[in-house]
């Protein structure tokens, strides 16, 4: 399994940004994929998750109303679309893979990309 992010720079506060994670050698029929931001000095924390075969989703409350998650199958691609950015949304984001339903829980998330930084200026 590979996944690979990309789409991460830098933005100043209020602006948009799309990472976008590929994701190879996974059944996808089966599995969530999420995103997940560390900042430095901190632990990993849940951003949002997609469910593959259903289209559902789940969101942390901190993005709620600000980022969206959508997938494209014939691209094996998911997107993070992130609108009206803060400076505390500063973080490297990490995409995940999991074989079963979505969990806002970075320790149960089987496979991992590199990770894309984000930093958004006040």
């Amino acid at each position: 399994v590979q996944l690979v992010e990309s789409g991460g720079g830098l933005v100043q506060a209020g602006g948009s940004l799309r990472l976008s994670c590929v994701a190879s050698g996974i059944t996808f029929d089966k599995c969530a994929i999420a995103w997940f931001r560390q900042a430095p000095g901190k632990e990993r924390e849940f951003v949002t998750a997609i469910s593959w075969s259903t289209g559902s989703t789940l969101y942390a409350d901190s993005v709620k109303g600000r980022f969206t998650i959508s997938r494209d199958n014939a691209k094996n691609t998911v997107y993070l679309q992130m609108n009206s950015l803060k400076p505390e949304d500063t973080a490297v984001y990490y995409c995940g893979a999991r074989r079963g339903a979505m969990v806002g829980r970075s320790t149960v998330y089987d496979y991992w990309g590199q990770g894309t930084q984000v930093t958004v200026s006040s």
